[in-house]
């Protein structure tokens, strides 16, 4: 009996990606023909069974809705976890949790296995090689197959679907004001690459903050991370003799990382500079000092996207396709890290 083979097994045979292998079945002409045809006859060899997502739907309900998130040990995303959850327990649907880990090929996977019957409808957030990519094939095709989608935080503009987020730009620049209100005048920004939409977006809203109070944008105050997992000594080296008085950091590690390396050169925290983060977590909360933060309110877009989804299918009506943007409010978190400038 040959076995049964998912397109990662197809994938890792032929040494291609399993986006490749996803496009060359559906005859994609991005796809060499020569690829295309071992793709199709090595899935002929071993029987393989693409997920008819539509048959799935139109005959059975799961009542499990799928998540999947970039990262699990996060707590914004757990907090969203947290309120989708909620509703869903109300509304009497389980659901399961998949972590992409910020890889294109494992969200694919995820979505792959979720759609072949785990599951009626998802709630994503995207991972950064797919914003990187470009590539949301996964994402168009289960979606044009009948199972709707509900995005959330980092959302493709270009997909017409249902999503929820808050104004990134607003909650920005609304953490900047606060550091221009207690008297900054040389804030630096520690943010993200800008293929990742919520850091370009939070950027943008520390530009606006910064022109509104007639200062001018500088590029030494500006830090764009990519490997947020080890950005410590990038950190380290970029306030390293830096004249500063305040610092806007777009999530909680780099807030927190700030604070220590600011520390470590010998300034205090708030009474030299500054410091606002973004994403009220438990670390805002509990580091010495406590962190001044702009909150998502995590638990309500979870709320939102949960409620949403399950509308979506329970509805009724086929015929009609509406879909809604959802703008959750952010507020400002007065903590210790920060702290008016005497004149």
């Amino acid at each position: 009996m040959k076995q049964k083979i998912t397109l990662k097994h197809i994938a890792k045979e032929l040494d291609v990606s399993v986006s490749t292998v996803s496009k060359a079945l559906k005859d994609s002409v991005e796809i060499s023909l020569d690829t295309r045809q071992k793709v199709k006859a090595f899935a002929k060899l071993y029987n393989y069974k693409p997920n008819n997502i539509a048959l799935s739907l139109k005959n059975r309900k799961t009542k499990t809705l799928g998540i999947i998130i970039p990262e699990i040990v996060h707590h914004f995303f757990t907090t969203v976890i947290g309120g989708v959850e909620k509703v869903a327990n109300e509304k009497g649907y389980n659901v399961i949790i998949c972590s992409s880990n910020n890889s294109f090929d494992k969200e694919v996977i995820n979505m792959e296995m979720l759609a072949s019957g785990s599951a009626d409808g998802f709630i994503m957030s995207v991972a950064k090689e797919t914003q990187l990519k470009k590539d949301y094939h996964h994402i168009q095709e289960t979606m044009s197959q009948g199972m709707p989608v509900v995005m959330f935080d980092r959302i493709i503009d270009e997909l017409v679907c249902d999503k929820v987020i808050i104004d990134d730009a607003k909650g920005a620049q609304m953490g900047t004001n606060h550091l221009l209100s207690i008297g900054c005048k040389k804030i630096a920004i520690i943010t993200t690459v800008d293929y990742i939409s919520v850091g370009k977006l939070r950027t943008s809203g520390y530009l606006r903050a910064l022109m509104a109070y007639d200062i001018p944008e500088n590029q030494d105050y500006i830090l764009k991370i990519e490997d947020v997992d080890n950005c410590e000594n990038v950190i380290a080296e970029f306030l390293k003799n830096k004249d500063i008085d305040g610092v806007f950091a777009v999530n909680e590690l780099f807030a927190v990382t700030a604070v220590k390396v600011l520390k470590k050169i010998g300034k205090n925290v708030p009474k030299d500079v500054s410091v606002v983060g973004f994403t009220d977590g438990i670390l805002s909360k509990h580091f010495i000092p406590s962190l001044t933060t702009i909150s998502q309110h995590g638990e309500e877009m979870g709320e939102r996207a949960a409620r949403l989804l399950i509308e979506k299918l329970e509805s009724e009506e086929e015929a009609t396709e509406e879909y809604r943007t959802v703008i959750i409010d952010t507020s400002l978190i007065e903590r210790a890290s920060t702290k008016k400038i005497k004149n």
